[in-house]
């Protein structure tokens, strides 16, 4: 459910929320950090598509080696992972930071997901919005029952066939030609 104009930029924390939700630190313990980042970026692909939002997930890069990148994912979410030594933290104040002097702040929300207290704090001072992870968690899952009953509700919808969007004299004249009747004649005046 694209839309023209993003109605919010969402930021997510990333190992934030991974050690936050218990299927993802399960997926972490279990399947080590990069099963539960791709879990937590499919989980937020289908949410940031319903909501229309812009959403950047930011990992730290203390747990790679490698350079700051940003991977496109969709349309709607790319993945942010910082440079060597920078935490989520500090790529996400500056995002904050410059979002507040930036236009878009007229035409669009800022929002913040983590459950890092100071963080929060930090944030909301920038003039952004924040969520917890936990409800993030809430919302995502939310959004996955929405979208799971509309698929269900349009698979099982008498509105898909044609014939039910004639009007009743339509349908009823339709009725009689599968069954034989012949139409009645018309009188003249």
């Amino acid at each position: 459910m694209p839309r023209s104009l993003l109605q919010a930029v969402l930021l997510v924390d990333g190992y934030n929320v991974v050690g936050t939700w218990p299927e993802l630190k399960q997926a972490r313990d279990c399947d080590g950090l990069e099963a539960a980042r791709w879990k937590l970026i499919e989980a937020l692909t289908n949410y940031s598509a319903f909501q229309g939002y812009d959403t950047q997930v930011v990992f730290d890069a203390q747990y790679r080696d490698t350079a700051s990148n940003c991977e496109i994912v969709t349309q709607n979410l790319s993945v942010h992972y910082t440079d060597f030594g920078q935490t989520a933290d500090t790529f996400i104040e500056r995002a904050c930071a410059l979002f507040r002097h930036d236009i878009r702040k007229f035409h669009s929300r800022l929002i913040v997901a983590t459950s890092d207290r100071a963080q929060q704090l930090t944030v909301v001072g920038y003039g952004a919005e924040w969520m917890s992870s936990q409800q993030l968690a809430f919302e995502v899952e939310t959004a996955a029952r929405r979208i799971h009953r509309k698929q269900r509700n349009t698979q099982r919808s008498p509105q898909r066939f044609l014939a039910n969007s004639l009007d009743p004299a339509a349908q009823q004249r339709l009725a009689e030609l599968r069954m034989g009747v012949k139409p009645k004649k018309f009188r003249k005046y």
